[in-house]
């Protein structure tokens, strides 16, 4: 019964049917049954923190192993950097994308009077100190004041920003400790690579067994948002919604595109080996949940490289923010084109760099704190940051799944780009017009019994007559020798 429970839902959160009817289900429990929304949402909580506690040792791990392995391929310093600046100019590629095609369809300049009024008093609010409140992820936070936390780029303490989970901390000391790994002689780290193994393989296992409660997450995330979240809101930001969601979708494609050609597999087998780490992306509200899944499908099942694999893949989870790029992006046309605020061609420029600060600024923080840094891009156009915090802290949870799942894609475009040349690591399934493995027979005739049987009997009367002698050898030992072997043994009474 209980393997038939764990199949069912490991199907579940397998199916982007299922999980899109939890989603839709629990926007409807959010609207009229929030109590039970509550609860779902709690599960959905626990869920998070089982992810949270397992993904960040195996963002050290992987990131180790990644780095081990990569330093071991032809050129690893070219590749190295590479991998850097093909990374940054992913970023800057889905910040410019958004921008011009943000620019000529101006989301938020054709708000009716109602719903821009509407969003106008969200903002007075915000920006005259009002008891305005929007929770999102705790009952007790407030929209406003949103705290900027300490650069952690390199701590000076690891306990603490591991204490304190600082992904971004925590990976540059996993990289340093990689680099310095990877510099000692095969001999000197085999034990520690053997442990680093295990603990790797058991914390994928944590990950996977969690991730089959998506749908209970996707039902829970739905319903709280639409239970704490105005409908009004939402559809007056529904515009901004919209040209994110479609931008994601065409950067996707554009994405996955590449990781079809780049890899020579049919676009239908890449679609469905990335189908599990997208769906975990988009649901689970964690960069990190997918990294088992996508380790898994880009080396085993895609073949590329699993060094550089088990390189990008946690790295990106924290310094790709090409999801992050495009959201500042879509974030500022959208308040720009709310206060009426014509843009120059300097103005754009302003917007695409200052949402890639943003972007690498927010890099390691949580989804409350990414809002605040939109205050980058706001700033340098003298528009009003209390905007930020009152428009898009109310849907920055229905927001985070599709930038998650653009980062992920331009991570794993990435790795199909820079593993080019290197020998496939694909396990290849057995054809299906493979003759039979045939049975390996042993065939015995009658002189074989024969010989086998007197061997036996032979072999089992030397053991008993070798058994006859050590027993008569020990009854006939004199007195005194047994005298002798007491003395020397003062220990032995009798």
């Amino acid at each position: 019964m209980e393997q038939a429970d764990m199949g069912f839902l490991t199907r579940m959160s397998h199916s982007l049917l299922a999980l899109l009817m939890c989603m839709a289900a629990g926007g409807v429990a959010g609207i009229f049954a929030p109590a039970l929304g509550d609860v779902a949402y709690t599960a959905a909580q626990v869920y998070l923190s089982i992810v949270s506690m397992a993904a960040i040792p195996l963002l050290v791990v992987a990131t180790f192993f990644g780095l081990r392995q990569t330093m071991g391929l032809p050129f690893p310093a070219r590749r190295i950097a590479m991998i850097a600046g093909l990374a940054l100019l992913l970023v800057a590629s889905c910040a410019g994308t958004g921008l011009a095609l943000g620019w000529v369809n101006s989301p938020g300049a054709h708000l009716d009077a109602d719903l821009r009024e509407h969003l106008g008093e969200l903002v007075q609010k915000a920006g005259d100190g009002g008891d305005m409140e929007m929770r999102l992820y705790d009952g007790g936070v407030q929209a406003t004041p949103v705290e900027r936390p300490r650069a952690t780029l390199l701590p000076d303490n690891f306990f603490r920003v591991l204490v304190e989970g600082r992904s971004l901390g925590i990976l540059s000391c996993a990289l340093l400790f990689g680099l310095a790994f990877a510099a000692l002689a095969r001999t000197q780290h085999n034990a520690l690579n053997h442990m680093f193994e295990g603990i790797y393989r058991t914390l994928e296992l944590i990950i996977a067994r969690a991730n089959i409660l998506l749908p209970v997450v996707a039902f829970g995330m739905s319903a709280h948002v639409f239970s704490q979240t105005d409908a009004v809101t939402i559809r007056a930001m529904s515009g901004f919604l919209l040209h994110f969601v479609v931008l994601v979708a065409l950067l996707g494609m554009a994405a996955i595109w590449v990781i079809h050609r780049r890899g020579n597999q049919p676009l239908v087998e890449v679609l469905q080996h990335l189908k599990t780490p997208m769906l975990v992306s988009l649901v689970s509200s964690s960069t990190t949940a997918s990294i088992p899944h996508t380790i898994e499908a880009m080396s085993a099942r895609l073949g590329f490289s699993r060094g550089i694999v088990e390189l990008v893949v946690p790295t990106a989870s924290v310094f790709l923010r090409a999801g992050s790029a495009l959201y500042y992006v879509l974030l500022a046309l959208f308040v720009a084109n709310l206060y009426d605020r014509t843009l120059s061609a300097a103005d754009i420029g302003m917007i695409g760099t200052g949402a890639m600060v943003a972007a690498f600024a927010s890099a390691g923080n949580n989804s409350l704190t990414n809002v605040g840094y939109a205050g980058i891009v706001l700033s340098l156009l003298q528009l009003p940051i209390e905007a930020a915090l009152a428009l898009f802290l109310a849907i920055d949870l229905i927001c985070e799944g599709p930038r998650n799942l653009l980062t992920l894609l331009a991570s794993c475009a990435l790795i199909a780009i820079v593993s080019a040349g290197l020998p496939s690591e694909r396990v290849a399934a057995p054809a299906a017009h493979a003759a039979p493995v045939q049975p390996l027979r042993f065939v015995l005739t009658r002189g074989n019994v024969y010989l086998l049987a007197g061997c036996s009997v032979l072999a089992s009367l030397l053991i008993l007559l070798m058994g006859i002698a050590v027993g008569a050898r020990q009854a006939v030992q004199p007195p005194a020798a047994y005298a002798t072997s007491a003395a020397a043994n003062p220990g032995i009474s009798r």
